[in-house]
Order: C-alpha cells, then structure tokens, then sequence
C-alpha cells in the first residue's frame, strides 16, 4: 500500500517515497527546557510519536533526532535570575520532559542532541554560511542575510517583501523573530553562557542550532522534519535558507507539522489559567493513556481542543479497549466462528486509514467497529478458540502503533490500599451499605473496583468532581 503525507513544502498530499529504501530519517523539534513542557507541546510529540510507530509498522528502520534546545535567551534568563549555571537550570525540565514522556508511552527518539553539546558543529555551519557571502557581522553577531537566499519563504508562503529590510532582532523567541535578517551567533553578554568563535565569545542563534544538529546526525538531505505549526515561520524557514545555502541541497523532503492544542475552546495561556502540563493532569486523576487518546485521536492537521468533558470521553474509550483485550485474552469459548474474515478485514481498514497521512479518525473507528462485532460474538459464545487467537495476535500489532490496549499500572498509594481492604472487610461482615459507601468513596478516587469469581479487580475510571482550577503560573 502507498503512503501518503500532507507535505507542509508543497501543500499537498504526496506520496511518501524515502531517500534510502527501507530506512527512514526523521528530525523532530525537541523542547526548549526552559519551563515544563506542557500538554500542548506533548500533542506534537504524541503525533510524531503515531509517526515513527507507523513507519517502522510497516517495516522500515527509522532514526529520529530530536533536540534539545538547553540553551537560548529563555534559559540563559532563567539560569541568571536563579543564580545557576545553565545546565544546573535546565537539569530538571529534561528530566521531567524524559519522565513525561515516558508516561506517555512516547517512545525515546535514537538521538536528543543538546545544543550546549554541539557548539563546534554551529560554529563550523556560520563559517561555511560566511564563507558562501550569506552573512554579515555587527557589533560582535554574526547575522543571516536573507536578500542572499531567493528561496526564502517556501515553507510558509511568507512574501520576502512583506518583512521589514534591514531590520535585525537579537531573540530567539518565536512571536519576537518577525524580522528580515536573523542572527547566526550573538555576542557574549555578562552573565551568560558562552564559547570563543572566529567572531568573539558568544553564543549560537537559535536556528542555527537545528541546522547544525540535524545535519550531523542525519545528513545534509534527510527524509521527514517535524514539529508544530508554529515552527514553521521563522524557525523552520530560516532553517531552510541557512542550511540549503550552505550545502546547495534540499534538507528535508517532506515537512510535516501539527496543529495547536487549545484549552476549553480557548489558547493554552498562564494568563488565562488554561495552562496544564501533564503532571496537572495526572495530579486531577487522569489516566495517562486517557490523555495519550485524546493527544492521538484528533488528526495531527486538526486543531485539538481539549476540555474535561473529553478527557472523561477518552477515559471512557480507553477503559473499552483495555476491557475488551482483557476479554479477549481470558477468554474460554470455543465456539464455530473463527472471525478470521472480520479481524483481517479490519486490520486492512486501519492501515489504508493511516497510509491516508496519518488518518487517526478513521483507523480508531474501525477498532471500535472490531470490538462491538467480537463482544456479540463472545456473548454468543461463538467465537472460536482459533479466532481468539487471530484476534489476540491482530490487536497486538496494532497495539505496536497505539499502545493503547494495556492499562496503566496503577499504583494504588496507601490510602486507597486502605480502603480497599476496609470495604473487603465490609463483605464478609455483609455490611453491604459500608462496602457500598467504600466503593462510591473509591470511584470518586478514580478508582473502580470490579468484583470477580476470582476475587476484587480495580482500574483507573474517570476522576470525580470537582476538578479543581489549573496550577498557579510561575
């Protein structure tokens, strides 16, 4: 089957075709660790998360770069104003970004470079950009001189004209770069990190940063380059020109970028206390593979809105899946229909969906579809052992895109341990109003209890009301 990606360069849907057969090469935008990444950051990466998965699903070998970007005005800031070192400042935030990532089954890239690490690698990259007459130095920076590159504005449709000539901005932060020139290296300042360069101590650009990383790792053409719709101007362009007026070569073939995650209808903002990282989420009861649902369940061009009412929706499908796996792995029956025709049908239908740039929508409803026909089946009692076996073995490997089909395991804490047994010691005294209270008690907790012939079960459910405000800003 043909795969198909929307390519952000073109504006269209092409047909996927890697530069080596077999092997794919992917660049993906990594936090600025600042801050703790937030859950709109981390819809990104649960996109390029579904990206790589599906990629090696259908058999090739990808290696994915995402960087780390430890050092820009951000950090440097932040580092001065604690009175730390800026690696002592960025230390937590890559931890937490890893710990939540992990969280989030997303899958650790083969490579995290760190713009602190590859400082030789920007230098060499601003001499090659000099050497080719495509900079000019000013007050100790080096700037980008985008009059020298015809191609500007390709990615995002920006018009050259439009932007202000001659107008410099000595920030890396995206909403401030509106620009036409941009700086390649920046001067030392007191305080701040810095290295010694052929143009004085100072610091690299923030753009150069991608650039010199991804070409490292990746060569100077490589396959897909990811990130989120803001990256795509001035980041990504600005990527474009330096790096192709440097080799004289294309560095991505396809650019892939995904829409904004936004908050009860309304931009994710501190201001506005619709701020929320994942450990705000989690703190309020969530499931972490109800959130990975909701980041993946809306296609990745799509505007994501993401509300309580959904985050319960996505408990809700979740607790589905991991039921009805669970079902189907224990289940007994061996009756006359194998289901072999359906599961083969379906599995078919999930691929095309996801061969169709990444269609979520569509691949998710087919599973949905699976799981309604084999729990009538099972209900009949007309599944067959065989056909529990296709099925098992089918769902496992769609689970290697998903990751959806197991629970989180659940630590449980001391507290709910305790409930748990008082409401068991409730039973056998067969003081059933106590045991009911305990378990309305435990399912306002978030966690529901299931009584079996093999004894009592629990899993995550949706947390009870209230959910309480979101976490004060820094």
């Amino acid at each position: 089957m043909v795969i198909r990606f929307y390519n952000t360069l073109s504006r269209r849907l092409e047909r996927f075709e890697p530069l080596e057969a077999g092997k794919v090469r992917v660049y993906t935008c990594g936090p600025t660790v600042y801050d703790y990444a937030h859950v709109g950051n981390f819809r990104t990466y649960a996109f390029e998360d579904l990206l790589k998965r599906y990629l090696r699903w259908k058999g090739f070998d990808v290696v994915q770069v995402m960087n780390l970007t430890d050092v820009d005005d951000k950090t440097i800031r932040g580092a001065r104003e604690a009175g730390v070192s800026l690696g002592e400042y960025t230390k937590p935030y890559i931890e937490t970004f890893f710990k939540d990532a992990d969280t989030l089954r997303i899958r650790r890239a083969e490579h995290y470079p760190r713009a602190t690490e590859h400082i030789p690698e920007m230098i060499a990259l601003v001499k090659r950009l000099e050497a080719g007459g495509h900079t000019y130095a000013s007050e100790g920076a080096v700037y980008y001189r985008i009059s020298t590159f015809p191609g500007y504005g390709k990615l995002s449709g920006m018009n050259i004209g439009s932007l202000q000539p001659g107008a410099r901005v000595d920030v890396d932060e995206y909403a401030k770069e509106e620009a036409r020139d941009f700086a390649l290296w920046k001067p030392f300042g007191g305080g701040e990190a810095g290295w010694d360069s052929p143009w004085g101590p100072g610091r690299p650009g923030w753009h150069v940063e991608c650039s010199a990383m991804s070409m490292k790792y990746l060569g100077e053409t490589f396959d897909i380059h990811t990130g989120g719709v803001d990256n795509i101007f001035p980041h990504h362009e600005n990527e474009i020109a330096q790096s192709e007026a440097a080799t004289g070569k294309p560095l991505a073939r396809y650019w892939l970028h995904s829409e904004h995650l936004i908050v009860e209808g309304q931009r994710m903002s501190k201001s506005l206390g619709s701020y929320f990282t994942l450990q705000d989420l989690l703190a309020k009861g969530y499931d972490p593979l109800a959130i990975r649902y909701l980041l993946l369940s809306t296609h990745y061009r799509r505007q994501l809105n993401l509300t309580f009412e959904g985050l319960d929706a996505a408990t809700a499908a979740v607790t589905r899946l991991t039921d009805f796996y669970r079902r189907v792995s224990e289940y007994g029956g061996d009756g006359g229909e194998d289901f072999a025709e359906d599961v083969g049908k379906a599995a078919a239908a999930f691929e095309t969906s996801l061969d169709n740039d990444l269609g979520i929508a569509d691949a998710l409803a087919t599973i949905f579809d699976l799981v309604t026909a084999a729990n009538r089946a099972m209900d009949r009692g007309e599944l067959s052992a065989a056909g529990r076996g296709v099925l098992v073995a089918t769902l496992d490997s769609l689970d290697e895109v998903l990751d959806l089909f197991h629970p989180t395991p659940l630590a449980l804490g001391e507290e709910i341990e305790k409930l748990i047994a008082a409401r068991e010691e409730a039973r056998r005294a067969k003081d059933y109003a106590r045991a009911d209270a305990l378990r309305e008690k435990l399912a306002g907790l978030g966690v529901v209890l299931e009584d079996t012939p093999g004894g009592v079960r629990w899993k995550r459910g949706a947390p009870a009301e209230p959910r309480g405000e979101p976490r004060e800003t820094r």
